[in-house]
């Protein structure tokens, strides 16, 4: 065919250019057509492993460009991905988005550093007090000397959706309740160490109690079968009007062992000690006590071989005044013991305590 096409172009001059110009023309077309599948496949590739194909808008300039030199038939027949009319509406987008001059001027500011401050100031006490109002809130921002309308109060609430419901009743969490309450509560648990003994491997119950406030621990009693009896003698212990460890104390949380029998309840009732049993199948409402054992299993008995109950008493007593005494704790932000002997010097050189053989470490200043 081309060369009766080329034949007929020698013989007639103006078809040859006609031709020229029409092979041109759809050449030129191929291209764009091949220049659009090109950046169509490789946006593609961009967006692979989305289940749904989102472009940015720098990848939707580039397709709606690409699209724009094809008709829209063309488009029809080589878009896979895209319709024709959602790269023209992409096309004229960019064009409105050409001449719009809002996007020329200066994009705002952060706040100033008061407003923030009244911003986060609002935000903190609603959240560590949930039945404060803006009103309350309003009063406190004046105490502080901040020069601000109850208005603004009242809107930074409202942006974030902390005003109070009129129809809600108030509700107090467990975090403020407890903290309101934690210097009359304890809590006890047992535990169990397995020892060596004349009679082969021996376990040990370990009755222990925890003050929630000052994580302060006390052990009641050890021993391999308690019965009753000693359970009420551990409770005359711990409820002395002299030193006894719930000297003061109102409320004593524990589970549902059957070792907490009635008798050792009107036990410490007796002395005001009001006796709190978990429910069923609950989970971390003796969370204190519980994290207590996990921290002495895996600080100590954990790494250790028991030889008899003189010898359990002894490693328990040990880390008892190691955790009262030395170690610092994260409920009390590591600042401090529970039980510090005496202020530490701010001078002096650094020595190392050691207990159970340097198994126990605390590092403390010598006096100079």
């Amino acid at each position: 065919m081309w060369a009766a096409v080329r034949s007929l172009s020698m013989t007639w001059t103006p078809w040859r250019f006609f031709l020229v110009a029409v092979t041109g023309w759809m050449n030129r077309q191929q291209q764009e057509a091949i220049a659009y599948l090109t950046e169509e496949n490789r946006i593609l590739r961009e967006k692979l492993g989305q289940k749904r194909i989102l472009l940015t808008i720098s990848q939707k300039r580039r397709l709606a460009a690409a699209a724009a030199r094809l008709p829209r038939q063309v488009l029809r027949e080589v878009g896979t991905l895209f319709s024709p009319d959602t790269l023209l509406t992409w096309h004229r987008w960019l064009i409105a988005r050409k001449y719009d001059v809002s996007l020329q001027r200066g994009k705002p500011g952060p706040a100033p550093t008061k407003q923030r401050m009244i911003r986060q100031l609002v935000l903190r006490m609603a959240e560590e007090n949930p039945d404060w109002g803006y009103g309350r809130m309003y009063g406190e921002l004046k105490k502080l000397g901040y020069k601000v309308h109850w208005q603004t109060v009242r809107r930074v609430m409202l942006d974030h959706g902390l005003l109070d419901d009129p129809d809600k009743p108030p509700r107090t969490s467990w975090k403020t309740f407890l903290r309101s309450h934690w210097e009359s509560i304890a809590a006890c648990d047992f535990f169990s160490v397995e020892a060596w003994t004349k009679a082969g491997l021996t376990r040990f119950l370990v009755l222990f109690v925890i003050d929630l406030a000052t994580r302060k621990v006390e052990i009641a009693g050890i021993h391999h079968d308690p019965c009753e009896t000693q359970m009420l003698q551990w409770a005359r212990n711990l409820t002395d009007e002299q030193e006894g460890f719930l000297k003061g104390k109102r409320v004593l949380i524990h589970d549902r062992d059957p070792l907490f029998t009635s008798k050792f309840r009107s036990t410490l009732k007796a002395t005001g000690v009001r006796c709190l049993k978990m429910p069923k199948r609950s989970r971390n409402l003796n969370a204190y006590a519980e994290s207590w054992v996990r921290t002495i299993k895996r600080e100590c008995l954990h790494k250790m071989i028991l030889f008899g109950e003189k010898h359990v008493r002894f490693v328990i007593g040990q880390y008892v005044e190691h955790y009262n005494e030395e170690r610092p704790h994260k409920g009390l932000d590591y600042g401090r013991p529970i039980e510090p002997e005496e202020p530490p010097p701010e001078r002096g050189e650094v020595a190392c305590h050691e207990r159970l053989g340097g198994l126990l470490k605390s590092y403390y200043r010598e006096a100079a």
